[in-house]
């Protein structure tokens, strides 16, 4: 049974499945009711090391990069709409071929040229980030935002992270403005 998180709230996924080793991240939304122009979220994963750094370009994945450097991470491709029920984006993780410098793996919601089309969080209802054992199929949990983030282009929604062997997960829901950039910025030396 998947248990919902909260936000700032953790689990340890190793604990949950001591064989786990394949993970699929699923994100998902809807456009609210009344967003007139169509809407594109974009995932990205922001592959950090000790420093709290992506230690080189290859490890920023997203829709112009679908496989990380050491190949661990696998994005699904890009979903322009949104439409449609379950997850929208979705990203595969194998956890036996994490390169041992990084040390976490933050997942961003982006809004697409968001100040151009006057877009914001507040245009998207249902947003989520749900966890996977990929072996079993088994959701071990779901992070759902519940704020509306009006003024908001973008969301660090969660993140992945290593604690000595083990694997942990953190909802996580803090939101920015200045699109894929700003967040960048914040991690790219």
């Amino acid at each position: 049974m998947a248990i919902d998180l909260q936000k700032k709230e953790s689990i340890n996924l190793s604990q949950e499945v001591p064989t786990l080793n394949n993970v699929f991240v699923g994100l998902g939304w809807d456009e609210s009711d009344g967003t007139v122009e169509e809407l594109d979220a974009d995932v990205s994963v922001f592959m950090l090391g000790v420093d709290h750094k992506i230690p080189a370009e290859s490890y920023f994945v997203f829709y112009n990069n679908l496989i990380s450097a050491d190949g661990s991470v696998v994005h699904q491709g890009d979903n322009r709409t949104g439409e449609g029920e379950g997850d929208d984006e979705c990203i595969n993780i194998d956890l036996t071929k994490v390169n041992p410098a990084i040390q976490q793996m933050m997942f961003v919601v982006t809004i697409h040229d968001a100040a151009v089309r006057n877009q914001d969080f507040s245009n998207l209802d249902n947003s989520f980030i749900r966890i996977c054992d990929n072996n079993s199929g088994n959701e071990l949990c779901r992070f759902t935002l519940n704020d509306d983030f009006v003024g908001s282009d973008s969301v660090q929604i969660g993140r992945l992270y290593r604690s000595g062997e083990e694997w942990g997960f953190e909802a996580m829901g803090d939101p920015f403005q200045g699109g894929l950039s700003t967040l960048l910025g914040l991690y790219v030396n």
